[in-house]
């Protein structure tokens, strides 16, 4: 587990990676900002990922940072567990059952 990669949860839709970058910058020095958008609408999904560089200033923002006020939301700030394995999606495709031609007599 990267132990300096925290997870950034009940963002504004509003907030960009920019407000991120400079709002948690006052922990330590970040390598990666990524705040997660939406494939389909390209809107934020509300949550982030910021890593810093070194585990003792991520440790420093959760501190900093957790359940406190950001753009007139209480964040959540906590270390980003790994992505767990989900099983491919199922969608589309073939849905079973048949359609016949046969008219009625």
């Amino acid at each position: 587990m990267n132990e300096s990669k925290l997870f950034i949860g009940n963002l504004s839709y509003q907030t960009r990676e920019n407000d991120l970058r400079d709002y948690f910058s006052q922990a330590g020095e970040i390598v990666a900002v990524n705040l997660m958008l939406d494939k389909f609408t390209g809107k934020s999904r509300g949550f982030a990922f910021v890593e810093f560089a070194s585990k003792e200033d991520a440790a420093k923002a959760v501190e900093m940072f957790h359940s406190k006020d950001f753009q007139g939301r209480p964040l959540t700030v906590n270390v980003a567990r790994p992505r767990e394995e989900r099983p491919p999606s199922r969608s589309g495709g073939y849905r079973g059952g048949y359609a016949s031609d046969a008219t009625e007599a």
